[in-house]
């Protein structure tokens, strides 16, 4: 945005703000005009001295750096380039994070002792709160190309400048930093606005094919021959045909906007479905193909993926009972309908900011099913962080989950500690049993999810984070909300979508399901269960569910003779054989007689099952309620469970 304002109509503008607190908006572009009143809103005075700001710590821009550590391997060639288009114009390139903080400049040694004298240096922040009207802070606010040229910058001393900035953003949408070209007022040049768009196209294209490298992605353009330049649409596809990402000139094309990313399938928009362009990729690999947007105009478009093979493609038809999906939640699939129904529920919100929140009792597989996602996402090469809410000491919980600054208390890690929120960046959080989380904890984490940020104890500012949500409780976690023994709100923002599983006593699968589980007990064995033994097992309640199975079949599987490879009756344990077994019919004692009292030296590990099997069925299979029931603490009943 280069100015057309006189500069006698910026002069009387500032004086007239100086002398009234105000100023006309003639002559001035409504863009600026916004921003210097943003500024007064700030407390900013364009001739007073310059207020403390913002300047980040040798530590606070090493981790800004960490955070950022993809922006920045992706934009330094970028930036590399471009100073050697303005190299003559002794300037600077800038590149700064998404809250104005300063990463990584390049610049003419001749400039770059002017731009330190106004902080224009790695780790100042220029926000506008802090540097008033000037390209960086106000491309982050406007959220599109700006320049800022000489008196149009709030504050005075920033007058000798002029500034050209453009955002960058992810192929989600989200703002990640501001590229910038700056340099002496008097060396403008009308090229600068055109070469920063075009850096910043630069930078979002190799950042969106690098994340989405594992996805489909469709390259976009209404010639054949912009197929490949800085100028064409870049498009990321789910397997089954959404639209997942796309850079602007992607948007653009499609007649899309950023916030239908995730929402939006391929035909929606497109006259040809996705099967149907993998099919001509496959006869024709590499070559662009034609296709119409549903508004008929035309468009050339050519099919990329770093797979080695094709996914199948999920086909919708009337026939159809059921579409085989290769991913990890399909590699939990043995059967059961409503399993099955929560894979597919499950697999329609990957790769969009929606939470997802797993219901289901104690040890169906929530973490399982959790893991499953994330392996079957775009995500899945980073980090999969598990926390049990209900484990973690309540006096421990804020300093695990935020982590800390160094020294923040006592006993403290010299090193100070990331916390397990910020471990998950970039990949996925699984926050399991969140129904036991600790109210206070509960407002914290709420304000993460809300702001995307954490401050660690100790520290003096927060820190950016990007993390897919899942969480999982065996509470009904809206009963919970609605009595405000949960907060309502934290709930319905981890509630996108829920997802409830089967308990094993419920489920259709029994048989295929325990051949999927012994075999991952024992990969090398072809271990069998005798009929009769299934059929007993098949009729159990199973109150630990999955987890409680597993533990059996495990020990059962020990049990086992060298020679032998089917489990039966002699290879359980004595108080399931028990269980399992039915029970004759108590004989009528003799006339006259006493039936003789129970002996004294029962078994006590009999006696403590019982009692714990007892309270499992009475609370339904909800192991905090079995163990209330219990006096014990749940990680003692899940430690007797697998005794």
């Amino acid at each position: 945005m280069r100015t057309t304002s006189p500069a006698l109509a910026l002069r009387q503008a500032r004086l007239h703000l100086q002398e009234h607190g105000d100023f006309p908006l003639d002559g001035i572009d409504e863009r600026v005009a916004r921003s210097w009143r943003r500024s007064m809103a700030a407390g900013l005075l364009p001739n007073a001295r310059l207020a403390e700001t913002e300047h980040a710590s040798a530590r606070g821009l090493r981790d800004t750096l960490a955070v950022n550590v993809d922006l920045l391997s992706h934009s330094r060639p970028v930036m590399e380039f471009l100073f050697e288009q303005v190299r003559h114009s002794q300037g600077m390139v800038i590149l700064a994070d998404q809250r104005g903080t300063l990463m990584h400049t390049l610049g003419h040694p001749e400039f770059l002792g002017k731009a330190e004298r106004v902080a224009l240096s790695c780790g100042a922040s220029w926000q506008e709160q802090y540097r008033g009207t000037n390209a960086i802070g106000t491309a982050l606010v406007e959220r599109s190309t700006v320049e800022i040229h000489g008196a149009e910058h709030f504050l005075e001393r920033n007058g000798f400048l002029t500034c050209t900035a453009a955002p960058i953003m992810s192929g989600k949408g989200d703002l990640m930093g501001v590229i910038d070209i700056s340099g002496d007022h008097r060396g403008s040049h009308p090229h600068t606005l055109g070469l920063v768009n075009m850096a910043a196209s630069m930078i979002e294209n190799r950042l969106l094919s690098a994340t989405c490298r594992r996805q489909i992605r469709l390259h976009l353009h209404a010639q054949l021959e912009g197929i490949g330049s800085v100028a064409e649409g870049i498009v990321a596809l789910s397997d089954d045909g959404w639209i997942v990402g796309a850079n602007r000139a992607g948007l653009s094309l499609l007649r899309i906007r950023s916030l239908d990313l995730g929402a939006t399938p391929l035909s929606s928009v497109m006259d040809v479905r996705l099967d149907e362009l993998l099919s001509r990729h496959r006869r024709h690999p590499g070559q662009p193909s034609q296709v119409h947007l549903l508004d008929g105009s035309v468009l050339f478009v050519q099919v990329q993926t770093d797979r080695l093979a094709f996914p199948p493609i999920q086909v919708c038809a009337a026939t159809a009972t059921h579409v085989v999906a290769s991913d990890a939640l399909s590699q939990l699939d043995t059967g059961d309908l409503r399993w099955r129904s929560a894979t597919e529920k499950a697999r329609r919100v990957l790769d969009k900011p929606i939470p997802l929140l797993i219901q289901g009792e104690s040890g169906v597989g929530k973490e399982l099913f959790a893991r499953a996602v994330h392996d079957s996402s775009a995500r899945r090469g980073a980090p999969f962080v598990a926390i049990n809410c209900a484990a973690l000491p309540e006096n421990l919980i804020e300093a695990e989950l935020f982590g800390y600054a160094p020294g923040a208390f006592t006993g403290a890690r010299r090193e100070g500690s990331l916390g397990r929120l910020r471990e998950a960046h970039g990949g996925t959080l699984f926050l399991d049993e969140i129904g036991d989380m600790p109210t206070t904890m509960q407002t914290r984490l709420l304000r993460v999810l809300q702001e995307r940020r954490v401050t660690p104890l100790g520290a003096g500012h927060g820190v950016d984070v990007d993390f897919a949500l899942i969480c999982a409780t065996h509470c009904k976690l809206r009963e919970e909300a609605q009595s405000g023994a949960f907060r309502s709100d934290l709930y319905y923002r981890i509630n996108g979508l829920t997802v409830l599983l089967p308990a094993l006593r419920e489920r259709a699968d029994f048989d295929a399901l325990t051949r999927r589980l012994l075999h991952n007990l024992q990969p090398d064995l072809t271990i069998m269960v005798a009929s009769d033994l299934l059929e007993r097992l098949a009729k159990h309640d199973w109150p630990g569910n999955l987890r409680q199975y597993v533990n059996v079949l495990r020990t059962a599987s020990a049990m086992l003779d060298p020679h032998e490879n089917c489990i039966n009756w002699q290879h359980l344990p004595d108080d399931l054989t028990q269980d399992l077994k039915p029970q004759a019919p108590a004989s009528p004692a003799p006339h006259g007689m006493k039936r003789p009292a129970p002996d004294d030296s029962h078994n006590l590990g009999e006696l403590s099952r019982v009692a714990i099997r007892q309270a499992l069925d009475a609370s339904r299979g909800n192991m905090s309620q079995a163990a209330r029931r219990l006096g014990i603490s749940r990680q003692t009943l899940y430690r007797k469970l697998s005794d």
